[in-house]
């Protein structure tokens, strides 16, 4: 996975918080219990060791995943882009031509895509139809309830 990850600098400072965590909360709690869970006897039949290891495979293999991520991160800061078109971080507000709605999502990183917060990932398919477009233009993409229209209303970067 040599690709470079886009993320906005918040979601770059919110994967090395998560990374800290496991490394020094949840790996050290993790190694308590399996310790423990050894401590029980037979380990052929101890469930507390079987989910200690399961817990502990996810730990190891959520820091290798961020680590990657972070090695690879093509960090952006928003406020820093002067563009008239859509590019990764802006923050795009959208009329729905089916219902009149207006909404605004701001396209992010992969870990960072929220949808409930208005943040899309950069590989949605929202996102890619807006990317390079402007104000005014009309974009179309195929949502999970149908094909949906949105004139594009305005554009930030902050």
């Amino acid at each position: 996975m040599s690709d470079k990850q886009p993320m906005t600098l918040n979601g770059k400072a919110q994967l090395e918080e998560e990374l800290k965590r496991l490394m020094s909360v949840e790996r050290p709690e993790n190694i308590k219990a399996i310790e423990e869970a050894r401590g029980h006897g037979d380990l052929s039949e101890n469930a507390d060791y079987d989910a200690a290891k399961e817990r502990q495979a996810f730990i190891e293999s959520r820091i290798g995943d961020i680590q990657a991520k972070l090695a690879n991160a093509e960090v952006v800061d928003p406020a820093s882009i002067q563009s008239e078109k859509i590019v990764f971080g802006a923050t795009v507000k959208m009329l729905d031509l089916d219902t009149d709605n207006e909404v605004t999502y701001q396209i992010v990183g992969e870990d960072e895509a929220d949808v409930k917060n208005a943040k899309v990932s950069v590989f949605s398919p929202i996102a890619r139809s807006m990317i390079g477009k402007v104000v005014g233009d009309i974009i179309e993409f195929h949502s999970p309830k149908g094909e949906k229209e949105y004139e594009i209303l305005e554009l930030q970067y902050k």
